[in-house]
């Protein structure tokens, strides 16, 4: 797809498009409320958008935006919570046996460590290993969690651009198109993160590294104790900046898979979108990742008393002495319903405020550049 294309098959450039009752143009030279045939002096109101999907075609306010996101998820919810059972189910077993090997490697060493008799410290020796061999699985955990956001962060704009239309998708159809522009998303997700993280990453470098000194010195770590100072004097002074431009960069993923753009395009093209409703995107971003994370708590909670109510691991399942089975059969089933709660929350939490973001993009996109014409012939026109 060309970058001049507005990535929902019309032909119209980033700038204005055809003129229609949603927008200026010939049919109406002031827009919906200016001195045409639906302004002030008419008899007639102007006609409401057309509404062929999830959205109405015109200036979306943050109700339509929300319903338009839970819309979404509701009628598309096979494609989106399938992708993602695939996508966090892999990146899942990926750490398990990377947690496997780093145990077959150290385990050793740790029972060594954990065995040390009371009272008595282990030294740097034994302890770095077993360091070392987790911390790297933690980062590639980290690594492995990072690409699987990014993949989903792909796939959601694919869905938005059916709902919007009002067409039916399949799992293949965006799993395709998810896949063909990960590279593109992964860029724009790591380059901005970056700028996310900065602040954060001064002053985790400052603790670990006093850490590390302060047990390979055997307690003196007066040459580097300055950096933990440093580092929250590096968190107040970026943290505004890294959030400003977290704001301005967060329409990127959306632009790199409908747009078809590259990394550095689509954070350029984000920071000119977001131009001159950054406190709106802001505000509407936060309010959905809120969301995202209160039902996320309340799943959790649910989960919890059903394992109470249930009676799960008490003494009157249990027994006064019971066996390693017994045992085992309950942590089990408690671990069960505790993965499958993480999960639905890491569904929750990555798709909810992904839909709203790009849902945000359409907006923009409708109230800069006169989109909705366009949407609108789409919507009327057979897909290929």
């Amino acid at each position: 797809m060309a970058h001049g294309t507005t990535g929902w098959g019309g032909g119209g450039g980033h700038g204005s498009g055809p003129g229609g009752p949603y927008g200026n143009g010939p049919s109406n030279p002031g827009g919906p409320y200016g001195s045409g045939p639906y302004g002030w002096g008419g008899w007639t109101p102007p006609p409401a958008p057309p509404r062929p999907g999830v959205i109405p075609l015109g200036p979306l306010g943050l109700g339509e935006i929300l319903n338009g996101a839970f819309a979404t998820m509701g009628r598309y919810w096979k494609q989106l919570f399938g992708l993602a059972a695939a996508v966090y189910g892999a990146a899942t077993a990926a750490v398990a046996i990377a947690l496997t090997v780093a145990y077959a490697t150290v385990g050793d060493r740790l029972r060594a460590v954990i065995d040390t008799p009371h009272g008595v410290d282990p030294s740097w020796a034994e302890v770095r290993p077993p360091l070392i061999a987790f911390g790297c699985v933690w980062l590639f955990g980290m690594v492995v969690l990072l690409t699987a956001n990014a993949f989903v962060q792909a796939a959601c704009p694919s869905v938005v651009q059916s709902a919007v239309l009002g067409r039916p998708t399949t799992f293949g159809a965006v799993w395709r198109r998810a896949l063909t522009r990960f590279p593109s998303v992964l860029g724009a997700v790591v380059l901005s993160g970056l700028i996310a993280v900065l602040p954060g990453a001064l002053l985790l470098v400052g603790f670990i590294t006093t850490l590390i000194t302060y047990i390979t010195t055997d307690g003196s770590p007066a040459r580097l104790i300055w950096l933990i100072p440093l580092g929250f004097l590096g968190a107040l002074v970026f943290t505004p900046l890294a959030a400003w431009l977290w704001v301005r960069l967060s329409l990127a993923p959306a632009i790199a898979v409908i747009e078809s753009r590259g990394p550095l395009a689509s954070l350029r093209r984000s920071a000119d979108l977001v131009r001159g409703a950054w406190w709106r995107i802001c505000g509407i971003s936060l309010l959905a990742f809120a969301m995202a994370s209160i039902a996320g708590v309340v799943i959790q909670q649910l989960i919890n008393a059903l394992t109470v109510f249930g009676n799960l691991l008490t003494p009157s399942t249990l027994g006064g002495d019971p066996t390693a089975g017994q045992i085992l059969v309950a942590v089990g089933g408690y671990l069960v319903l505790f993965l499958v709660a993480l999960l639905i929350t890491q569904f929750i939490t990555t798709i909810f405020p992904q839909l709203v973001l790009n849902l945000l993009y359409v907006d923009r996109r409708i109230r800069t550049e006169n989109l909705a014409p366009t949407l609108a012939e789409a919507a009327r026109t057979a897909p290929h």
